[in-house]
């Protein structure tokens, strides 16, 4: 297997692998996941693999989940189809710099995606390395985040276009979650920048040793949540993948966002997603 870094923060492409092989081989499978803790997300080409051995080489990492929004294929439960048609004013609203599903109590370990269509040019993925956005954080916001915790929503997010009815439902299924703003990745023990779209606000941040009057709680916050979820704007710790059919990405949910470029309306992009479950950050 050749790995070819593609940038100095983030992303290496596997080059003379089949994921199919890695379903039934311990030690491929082995050194992929070696590379995936090492380089955040990994990129293959030509993977004209079948839906069951996507799903197979990704129940390796661990059980897989269904999206509550979108829908997965009828025969391969935990497949999300990611289907997006430029006639539809819905399917042509993306994106943002997010972490899959922080909105649940324990949010996913990864992701492997597979492109079944996409237009000729357009349509990128892009990646950032949040163990580097913490790490270059100045001295004086790491000491002002320690300890503090934020709050994900489902509703402020993929319900807020929702009649209330089905907010609201969407709501009492998937209660906010509160989460630490610097989780420690569980395998190796890194420091992470764990705040996204998906994040509303600080739930820990109106104390005595933060706010002097209440104009600090409301703007203070506020500001220094913004400047938290900018960081993934950054460059240098940012990777772009171009699909092509049967290309396929593989990321660790944990110390990564990502964001799905859209430019590419009128084409169509078909992509499919199996989501390994993960444990709650702390």
């Amino acid at each position: 297997m050749q790995v070819e870094q593609l940038t100095c923060s983030i992303g290496a492409e596997l080059i003379g692998v089949k994921l199919a092989d890695a379903v039934h081989d311990d030690g491929l499978f082995a050194e992929i996941r070696a590379q995936l803790l090492k380089h955040r997300v990994l990129f293959l080409r030509d993977q004209d693999i079948t839906r069951a051995e996507h799903v197979a080489f990704a129940q390796r990492f661990g059980e897989l989940e269904d999206h509550p929004v979108i829908g997965s294929h009828p025969d391969h439960p935990g497949l999300v189809q990611v289907y997006k048609n430029p006639d539809s004013p819905v399917d042509r609203y993306e994106n943002s710099w997010h972490t899959d599903a922080t909105w649940r109590e324990a949010p996913p370990l990864g992701s492997v995606l597979r492109c079944l269509e996409c237009p000729p040019v357009g349509g990128d993925t892009m990646w950032a390395n949040m163990v580097e956005a913490y790490k270059h954080l100045p001295d004086e916001i790491k000491a002002k985040i320690e300890g503090l915790r934020a709050r994900h929503s489902i509703e402020a997010t993929f319900g807020a276009a929702m009649p209330i009815e089905k907010r609201l439902a969407l709501k009492a299924q998937y209660p906010d979650a509160e989460h630490p703003v610097v989780r420690t990745h569980p395998e190796t023990g890194e420091k992470v920048l764990f705040v996204n779209s998906f994040t509303t606000h600080f739930t820990n941040f109106h104390t005595a040793e933060r706010v002097r009057v209440g104009q600090d709680f409301t703007q203070g916050s506020s500001e220094l949540l913004r400047h938290l979820t900018s960081q993934a704007h950054i460059p240098e710790y940012q990777v772009r993948w171009r699909w092509k059919p049967n290309s396929i990405a593989i990321w660790d949910n944990r110390s990564s966002q990502h964001y799905a470029v859209m430019d590419y309306p009128p084409c169509h992009r078909k992509m499919e997603r199996a989501t390994i479950m993960g444990d709650k950050p702390f």
